[in-house]
């Protein structure tokens, strides 16, 4: 014979069935938020169009073309560093701060703005996500660029170290600007942003072939930190302590984002 729910409660004796109020482990919830935000931008044709198209067009169209002169040696050694560094900008700053401001305006934010998730915890989840998405962009990049006769030198370590440091300081860029402008804003902010540092940034063309009096405020964009470091690591063989200038960029503007991220990111 079965027994009802309450005559199994009585038997395991009081409060066996008592409820357990609170919030999950907040790693937990940045776990949960993190693959729900990968599999948002997976199922976005947009944004994978701006994360995996245009750098492979990028990297293959300036690899084989004679209109843009960088140098002697074959133009993909120094082509395939910056793409990778247009990757990083592509999907933690641009693609992230549109698809945020856009949540925004439909309430989305407004909706994990009422669960535990403090403001921290987004930028964390969506910083991972931004990561999860960049191992895939790196992989195909790395192997496009092998394909076109790509032979990287120096230390993979410091490139690693330089991709980490790139995403979390555009990763912070982009939610500080899609936190506090409106949707319609953000989008055309990102994108001119997106424009401005691809042409002048120093992201895929070396700061030694930009001119003289742009290049020295450039040099401190976080984005020519990233292409400039990238470049010195695998193109021209540099180690860890050949990039302290570029780490330090790119940390000082991560740490100065977060900080005003955090602060000012609005829910609705």
């Amino acid at each position: 014979m079965s027994l009802t729910d309450s005559e199994q409660g009585a038997a395991l004796g009081p409060g066996a069935f008592a409820p357990r109020p609170g919030a999950a482990p907040m790693a937990r919830m940045v776990l949960a938020q993190t693959a729900a935000e990968v599999y948002s931008t997976l199922r976005n044709g947009e944004q994978l169009l701006l994360t995996l198209v245009i750098p492979l067009l990028l990297l293959a169209g300036l690899s084989r073309t004679s209109l843009v002169s960088l140098g002697s040696g074959p133009a993909i050694d120094l082509v395939a560093p910056g793409v990778l560094a247009l990757a990083v900008l592509s999907t933690a700053f641009t693609s992230q701060a549109i698809a945020t401001g856009f949540e925004r305006r439909y309430g989305v934010l407004k909706a994990l703005g009422a669960t535990p998730l403090s403001r921290f915890g987004l930028i964390a989840a969506k910083s991972l996500a931004v990561l999860a998405v960049e191992v895939g962009q790196v992989a195909l990049i790395v192997g496009v660029g092998y394909a076109l006769g790509w032979r990287p030198v120096g230390s993979w370590p410091a490139a690693v170290l330089l991709l980490l440091l790139g995403t979390l300081c555009f990763s912070a860029l982009g939610l500080l600007i899609a936190g506090v402008l409106r949707a319609e804003a953000t989008l055309a902010a990102a994108n001119a942003i997106y424009v401005l540092l691809l042409v002048g940034g120093a992201t895929v063309v070396p700061l030694d072939k930009l001119p003289a009096a742009l290049a020295g405020g450039v040099r401190l964009l976080p984005s020519a930190a990233l292409g400039e470091g990238l470049r010195t690591v695998l193109h021209a063989g540099g180690g860890l302590f050949d990039v302290l200038g570029p780490l330090a960029v790119l940390l000082v503007w991560g740490v100065v984002a977060v900080a005003v991220a955090a602060r000012t990111f609005r829910w609705e």
